[in-house]
């Protein structure tokens, strides 16, 4: 029996409220060890890019290899997705992770700064994959709870995320006997997280359950030529929805990217030690994850649309303390709270909005799309944030920031205002207003 047919025959049995609790259960699983794989290997990631480089100046290209991997990495496994299933993608997604993390370390051992990049482009694969779970989680949700389903994922990053940097010392320490360098212990640890994360979704993520929706699907929906990059690249273009959805994913991660990348920076220029710099961090990642559950249950209570415009007001309101603080830290820790909390309204509405408004064959192109766009973007961002802080201040950058807000806060009230129903709206499926 073909897998299609599994899942079709698997539905029929009226199995798919257990198989909802399933999926999540594992994808959660997944989610905490693909979360704590990345964040070992990012934790010292700059510091043995200065070693291996020998330059301070160069140090911060190993976090940006990573970023542009990711984004680099998003549509080809989007292509593996849309062909053979969420399972295939994710597994593939999560061994590029570990082989790049072993690149990292080889390069490490004999010296070489390209090759040191090359395995942090690959290593930001694992980053694709905890992103792309997001979607997993939404495929067999009902679209009244796709925001709950999307955000509950999202949420078990938090645990990874925390740990990781906490396990990174003791990661290069277990390694110092074997010749490797402290700071590349972290990513033969992240290796191993990622293989088991592989093994964890290819034993368990069954049935897929992505081809599981489309085995639920009406017939209209089951032409494979609605699965092309083309086709989604289409439904994009046809969805005024779609087009918001994108826009905010990626204004809300450029905007938080750009900002916290050089809050670190600010401080420190203002007289704050490494331990104040790491709770200010901290309580910026508790913004990001920690409140996700909350924002889908706003989203599927009081609609996409509303939830989009929260995160606006948040993330402008993190502009302007952060942007305002000066010396006062206190102020800046606020800034950088609602920065993640505005981010996590972005994330979690645009991500639900986005899969409400296109036709179910071509979700997992145009979730590709997404990803490719909010790490392309970001990059950039993260690049030019140094320049713009270097030239002219933080203040101006996060003035920047804000602006950056100003299409997606443009387009959702258009949106709120009355546009044209969009193709989601004519499905049926809910339009996020």
């Amino acid at each position: 029996m073909s897998q299609t047919a599994e899942d079709a025959h698997r539905v029929a049995d009226g199995a798919l409220p257990a198989l909802r609790r399933r999926i999540t259960a594992v994808l959660i699983a997944s989610q905490i060890l693909g979360g704590l794989g990345v964040a070992i290997g990012i934790a010292l990631a700059a510091v043995l890019a200065q070693d291996v480089s020998g330059s301070e100046a160069m140090s911060g290209l190993a976090p940006t290899a990573m970023v542009a991997g990711t984004a680099l990495l998003s549509m080809p496994l989007a292509a593996v997705m849309t062909a053979r299933g969420r399972r295939p993608g994710l597994v593939l997604a999560y061994l590029i992770g570990a082989l790049g993390a072993g690149v990292v370390v080889l390069a490490s051992l004999i010296g070489s700064f390209p090759l040191l990049l090359i395995g942090m482009a690959a290593f930001g694969a694992g980053s694709s994959a905890n992103l792309q779970a997001r979607f997993a989680a939404a495929d067999l949700a009902e679209p009244e709870r796709r925001g709950r389903a999307i955000s509950t994922v999202v949420w078990a990053t938090t645990i990874g995320a925390v740990l990781g940097p906490n396990v990174a010392a003791p990661a290069g320490r277990s390694v110092s006997g074997l010749g490797i360098p402290m700071a590349a212990g972290p990513f033969v640890w992240a290796a191993g997280v990622f293989i088991v994360s592989a093994v964890l979704v290819l034993a368990l993520l069954r049935p897929d359950p992505l081809l599981t929706a489309r085995a639920m699907a009406p017939a209209a929906d089951q032409s494979p030529a609605g699965r092309s990059l083309k086709a989604g690249l289409r439904a994009v273009r046809e969805s005024p929805l779609a087009r918001l959805a994108l826009v905010t994913v990626a204004a809300s991660h450029t905007a938080m990217v750009s900002i916290m990348s050089m809050t670190p920076v600010a401080l420190s220029h203002h007289g704050a030690g490494i331990e104040l710099i790491g709770l200010v961090i901290s309580g910026h990642i508790a913004g990001m994850y920690a409140f996700s559950p909350l924002m889908g249950w706003l989203a599927d209570r009081i609609g996409r649309l509303s939830v989009i415009g929260l995160a606006v007001a948040l993330l402008s309101m993190a502009a302007l303390l952060s942007g305002t603080a000066g010396a006062s830290h206190g102020q800046t820790a606020t800034g950088l709270f609602l920065l993640g909390l505005g981010w996590s309204a972005g994330l979690v509405a645009g991500s639900t909005l986005l899969t409400d408004s296109v036709p179910q064959p071509a979700r997992a192109a145009v979730q590709g799309l997404s990803d490719l766009t909010m790490n392309t973007t970001a990059g950039i961002g993260g690049a030019a944030a140094g320049l713009i802080v270097s030239q002219a201040g933080y203040g101006w950058l996060n003035l920047i920031g804000a602006c950056l807000l100003l299409p997606m806060a443009a387009l959702a009230v258009r949106r709120a205002l009355g546009a044209a129903p969009s193709a989601a709206d004519k499905s049926g499926e809910p339009a996020g207003l």
